[in-house]
């Protein structure tokens, strides 16, 4: 692996201020009050143990509060839906952004539940087809592993209850540490709970070792791809925009032939899911590869927007999402449009 260009998630980028510039990217995605570290405990340990009713109206009672006092959060989930609204006025996107506050409460709410349904009562969580639960089957048979790919949309995390408890298989999820403990710790724990292994990026040089090995034994490893992470990048069109995905999802697909499969997972009332896989995207290696990782990152990108113009209220970003990708330096050629949000 060439260490200029293939620097995948967690590993030291050649330059020393790269890990600066990637935790001050980590701080401003995380760093809002809904990561709160306080809130975040209180909220996990007081919805396994309230009823459902009352969780909700806590949780309308804590949105109506988020989007009053949250001004810059408020005004951030406003910016980033721009591009779906782009004749809406300011006033109206920020209802909007009400509506997704109150969609993230609920989404947290159910799956913080989720964790300890029981297996009689499993089959009522989730509405899936018996043709996407066997696509997944399909795909292992292979024996290369797989590679799900989602983004920060819908209940992502709900994921991993479906693929542990539903299908039986070993999921490990690649995900970065948060910098807040207390969110850290709890954020395991439920992993735990799950029964996902965490391959944790940055704490490690061999991030990218662990996940070859997981496929290599035709196992399943998650990542949400919808943000980059320092050289850890790839272009896309995203919305109508310039975005900047992880790369390295679509470049271990590459090297190990795994298949990448889209996935998302919506709402569709109290404690119930809709589990809906997309289009297989396998990264053809018969192109350079440079060019096979654009245009499957790219294929994603469309995937994941499709969802998104559907159920704008699902995805779910708390910063100002296309100020963070206008930072990072064009490459590829790449042509930017506006990104004033």
């Amino acid at each position: 692996m060439n260490a200029s260009k293939d620097v995948p998630v967690g590993l030291p980028a050649p330059d020393a201020g790269a890990a600066t510039r990637r935790d001050s990217i980590r701080r401003r995605w995380t760093l809002h009050g809904l990561n709160n570290g306080a809130i975040f405990s209180a909220t996990y340990r007081l919805v396994g143990v309230l009823p459902r009713r009352l969780s909700y109206g806590i949780g309308r009672a804590g949105t109506w509060m988020a989007w009053r006092m949250m001004r810059e959060t408020r005004a951030a989930i406003a910016g980033n839906l721009r591009p779906l609204f782009p004749g809406e006025s300011a006033r109206s996107l920020e209802a909007r952004a009400r509506r997704t506050l109150g969609a993230y409460a609920n989404d947290v709410i159910d799956f913080i539940r989720s964790l300890r349904t029981s297996d009689a009562a499993l089959e009522t969580l989730f509405d899936y087809t018996a043709g996407d639960a066997q696509l997944i089957l399909d795909l292992m048979a292979k024996g290369q592993g797989l590679i799900l790919v989602t983004g920060h949309y819908g209940n992502w995390e709900a994921g991993g209850v479906f693929i542990r408890r539903i299908m039986k298989v070993p999921v490990a999820i690649l995900a970065m540490s948060e910098p807040n403990p207390t969110v850290n710790r709890i954020r395991r724990e439920i992993r735990d709970l799950v029964g996902a292994d965490t391959i944790e990026v940055g704490q490690s040089l061999d991030t990218a070792l662990h996940i070859r090995r997981r496929l290599a034994s035709n196992g399943v490893v998650a990542v949400l791809m919808d943000r980059y992470l320092g050289r850890d990048r790839v272009d896309v069109e995203f919305l109508g925009r310039h975005a900047l995905f992880l790369r390295t999802p679509a470049l271990m697909a590459f090297m190990t032939e795994a298949p990448l499969l889209p996935c998302f997972i919506e709402r569709l009332r109290p404690g119930r899911f809709a589990v809906r896989a997309g289009v297989p995207i396998i990264v053809n290696r018969d192109i350079p590869r440079d060019e096979a990782i654009q245009a499957a990152a790219q294929d994603f990108a469309d995937q994941l927007a499709a969802r998104v113009r559907t159920h704008p209220e699902y995805w779910y970003h708390f910063y100002r999402y296309w100020d963070v990708e206008a930072t990072a330096p064009v490459a590829s050629g790449f042509s930017r449009t506006s990104t004033a949000g």
